[in-house]
């Protein structure tokens, strides 16, 4: 005879939340462990965690919180790398993860999905239809939707393409409260508002999403360089000639190493720096046109060697050094912090000159990469949480944010500001603007209990 599994008797916030969604609710510790971290920081282990799956429970969870005065945790993948989805004190968990409605319009160009909905996931339901959606995180067979909106997600291809934003026509949000809100973007943009505002605001329950047409044609090319200053005046020159790459990415000497120690590819372990891009479009005379222009670009800017690949074979070998460098990253020490910085392209090699120098004066190995179309730079701080001290790893990365404030740039391009550069916001932002955020903040969420502890950080008169 099978034994009858001993049911817990809740009470009080537990129980109405019970009532509310049944069996979608978690509150052994074992399941509630797993959701206190994300792919950076662990934080509080949350009281309760609903695994939602409809706009209702989202809304029925987020009634009874208030009513209590709970936090709430909005989460999707948890590929986030600021603490984002980290809870600060003791709070309930929503779990976006089984939210995974999905539809398509083929002739309307657009898709309505719900928050769980992984990335890579749309963009596989998207392909047969030879439509797809640009925005392309690194983490895209881990982030989901919901995340990808509430950090603005970017990728490789924004610099072409844009960003998150630019592709939500229309937002499903429920507030703090327990309300039911769909808004366009037409008129007052308060879907705008929620972009990019890491969970902060509201709770993003559906989206609908603009498509784009797949390109026929792709072409890449790759080009070493012996000084970053070289490699920084390339993209220069390529934006200054009115190219507009597909993707332009950036792997200084430091990345270079490591996947060479990882991978052997062949690549020369004593340039500075290496540049990869892809051209596309649908007319392939254009877009064999446009790969020639930046092959010129890298020449004229002093590349060591540039090529063009022949066929998609020798382009996806001319991709595998900068896509390998996150797993050789991982072979130095077990845990990464990845900044996430924006600068103007024309700052680009100080930039990375004053970087690569904080590095080297830590005790931390330190690699540059990231989106050097449009300046958004992931320097990489590798340590042991069993070996190293935490704040000095947080110190480094605030002296690297400071480099970023000195040349005109941004705390964040697309991981967000979340835990761990919340303390950033006091030198980067304005105190007036940084009181507008509040004042919004305090508008839809006047308790403070949506994602606590995040992006804002506390001013004296608050």
């Amino acid at each position: 005879m099978k034994a009858k599994t001993k049911v817990r008797e809740l009470t009080g916030y537990l129980k109405e939340l019970q009532d509310a969604v049944g069996d979608k609710l978690r509150v052994e510790l074992p399941d509630r462990l797993l959701f206190r971290y994300d792919a950076l920081l662990q934080g509080e282990v949350p009281l309760a965690v609903v695994m939602a799956e409809t706009t209702e429970d989202v809304a029925r969870t987020l009634k009874i919180c208030d009513h209590h005065d709970l936090p709430v945790i909005p989460r999707g993948g948890a590929s986030g790398l600021s603490g984002g989805v980290v809870p600060v004190k003791p709070s309930v968990v929503i779990s976006t993860t089984r939210m995974k409605g999905l539809k398509i319009d083929r002739e309307g160009m657009t898709a309505t999905v719900q928050p769980g909905v992984i990335n890579q996931e749309l963009q596989d339901a998207l392909k047969p239809f030879g439509l797809y959606y640009p925005p392309d995180p690194q983490s895209g067979r881990q982030a989901t939707i919901g995340g990808n909106i509430g950090e603005n997600a970017g990728g490789p291809m924004c610099l072409k393409k844009g960003v998150t934003g630019d592709y939500v026509l229309e937002l499903e949000f429920v507030t703090m409260q327990g309300d039911v809100y769909r808004m366009d973007r037409s008129g007052v943009d308060l879907p705008g508002l929620l972009i990019g505002s890491e969970g902060t605001l509201a709770f993003v329950t559906e989206a609908k999403l603009r498509l784009a047409v797949l390109p026929r044609y792709t072409q890449t090319a790759r080009a070493i360089f012996n000084t970053l200053e070289d490699a920084g005046k390339a993209v220069a020159l390529i934006t200054a000639r009115g190219l507009t790459p597909a993707k332009l990415e950036l792997m200084d000497r430091a990345s270079i190493n490591a996947v060479e120690d990882a991978f052997s590819l062949g690549l020369p372990r004593e340039a500075e720096a290496v540049l990869v891009c892809d051209t596309d479009g649908n007319d392939l005379q254009e877009v064999l046109a446009e790969i020639q222009a930046v092959k010129q670009a890298f020449d004229d800017a002093g590349a060591t060697s540039s090529q063009i690949a022949q066929n998609e074979k020798e382009a996806e070998a001319l991709w595998k050094a900068r896509k390998s460098i996150s797993p050789s990253l991982g072979r130095i020490r077990p845990q990464r912090m990845n900044e996430d910085i924006v600068v103007p392209r024309s700052k680009l090699p100080v930039v990375m000159r004053e970087i690569r120098a904080l590095g080297d004066a830590s005790p931390f190995p330190l690699a540059i990469f990231g989106h050097a179309g449009d300046g958004n730079l992931h320097p990489n701080i590798m340590y042991s949480k069993q070996t190293d001290s935490w704040d000095e790893v947080d110190h480094l990365a605030h002296e690297i944010a400071r480099v970023a404030i000195k040349y005109g740039g941004v705390l964040s391009g697309e991981h967000g500001i979340g835990l761990a550069k919340k303390p950033f916001m006091l030198e980067a932002t304005p105190r007036p603007t940084l009181e507008a955020y509040w004042a919004v903040k305090k508008t839809l969420d006047p308790k403070n209990l949506m994602n606590p502890g995040k992006v804002l950080p506390e001013l004296a008169s608050n």
